[in-house]
């Protein structure tokens, strides 16, 4: 077997998984192009107090994140009720309308024909639209795969598309630091219609059981959706763990643009390149656990990998620790701060950071969508970003109110490590009590469709 067979980069070819791999790519690259576009205007040029920095920063998570919360056992329910594939292309639809308003509130804080506050509002509105545009793609992404992939394709289609959202949020996080913001704004717009066009060619996924009620009552719906879900052990430890890992995410995306800034004393193109290391390892992660795994859909390097992760956070806090600043008044840029003598163990711990956690969670996802029948993995996965969103929206309040009581950046990474070892231990019981491969409903596919 050739060694892209072995890793799924066959998969990418096949019409059965490549649209949709493209359609989520260019979704996330947009995202992440939009949000730190606007956070790092913001940061940089708007505001001038590290505190307020962070404030701003977990202000931004939060507000995308709320419809994760409100909105995911809605979207599930519509993903296992109707075509899939339809719902992507409303979805995308819907982005191109987002992404005017966005570009929008980005030119008027520019050219500044409006308050830098009234601006502020419609970008974190249109911010606010993107995370409920992703909220209903989100239960698709991975719950698409079981339905369109073979058994032993599953685990390397997850870690593909895993490792495709992290280029995408690497792509999108550099570009944001580089272009201007006119090009950004176009750029949001343009990157909307390709997703769109993309989505078109995503085969169908029509439902699996047919007469399925939706109840639109969001929050009756998110908690029986919940309680639905955790009644099932390894389900319950799953989804806890997932949560723990983008718990310790939200914090780190949080701190990275006001750490840069006011401990590595670095402009926001070396906030790009930080963010842009940390998606490069997420996706060297999710190939190698593939590799490793050889296709089995397991936990059993979920909690080596997290442990490892943990143990890159605190190497990274005490290189940053002994961090040189720059002079006075001024900010490293791209080649002044790659020639630090610490820069090198910053960025390989940044990257140690992110693989380990690309190999915890691919496995978990993998897990989430085999692990139940297949007419019910959207409104799994839709369970699990509810559960996830509001883990997120905690880590995001714990450092705001540390920033408000005055803890600086560094200080909080030690918060972030230490939900590592947690995570490390509900990972260990899963592995523990499941067998995921076991509960795969088999099926039998064309290889060349």
């Amino acid at each position: 077997m050739s060694f892209s067979r072995q890793l799924g980069l066959h998969l990418v070819k096949k019409k059965r998984f490549g649209p949709v791999f493209a359609t989520q790519f260019l979704n996330a690259f947009n995202d992440n192009l939009y949000k730190n576009a606007m956070v790092l205007f913001v940061v940089y040029q708007v505001m001038s107090n590290e505190h307020a920095e962070t404030w701003f920063s977990a202000l931004a998570t939060g507000i995308f994140t709320i419809p994760f919360v409100t909105l995911s056992a809605l979207s599930g329910q519509l993903a296992d009720a109707y075509d899939k594939a339809r719902i992507i292309r409303i979805v995308k639809i819907c982005e191109m309308g987002i992404m005017v308003v966005g570009a929008a509130g980005l030119m008027l804080a520019l050219w500044g024909w409006w308050s830098n506050w009234a601006a502020i509002v419609l970008m974190l509105l249109a911010l606010f639209a993107m995370g409920v545009h992703s909220t209903f793609f989100g239960p698709i992404k991975y719950a698409i795969l079981p339905q369109h992939l073979k058994r032993d394709e599953v685990l390397a289609g997850t870690g593909l598309m895993e490792a495709g959202t992290y280029l995408a949020i690497l792509a999108g996080t550099i570009l944001s630091g580089i272009i201007s913001v006119p090009a950004a704004a176009i750029s949001v717009l343009a990157i909307a219609l390709v997703g769109y066009w993309m989505s078109l060619k995503i085969p169908a996924a029509p439902p699996f059981e047919s007469g399925h009620r939706i109840d639109w009552n969001v929050l009756r719906s998110s908690i029986r959706l919940v309680n639905a879900t955790l009644h099932v052990p390894r389900l319950v430890m799953a989804i806890i763990a997932i949560s723990f890992f983008w718990t310790i995410g939200a914090v780190l995306f949080i701190l990275f643009p006001p750490l840069v800034k006011n401990v590595l004393t670095s402009d926001k193109e070396v906030a790009s390149v930080f963010l842009g290391v940390f998606s490069i390892g997420v996706s060297i992660g999710a190939v190698l656990i593939n590799r490793m795994l050889k296709g089995e859909v397991s936990a059993k390097w979920a909690a080596p990998s997290v442990l490892i992760m943990g143990a890159c956070i605190i190497g990274f806090q005490q290189v940053a620790l002994g961090w040189n600043p720059a002079p006075e008044g001024t900010y490293y840029g791209i080649w002044q701060f790659l020639t630090q003598p610490a820069t090198p163990f910053l960025l390989l711990f940044l990257l140690g950071i992110a693989a380990g956690g690309g190999m915890f969670v691919v496995p978990l996802y993998a897990f989430l969508t085999t692990a139940v029948k297949r007419s019910e993995a959207s409104r799994t996965i839709a369970a699990n970003n509810i559960v996830n969103a509001l883990a997120m929206v905690v880590g995001s309040l714990i450092s705001v109110g540390l920033s408000l009581l005055g803890v600086a950046t560094l200080p909080q990474l030690l918060f972030a490590a230490s939900m590592c070892v947690i995570s490390a231990w509900l990972a260990w019981k899963l592995h523990k009590v499941a067998d995921s491969g076991k509960v795969f409903e088999e099926r039998s596919l064309p290889d060349d469709v």
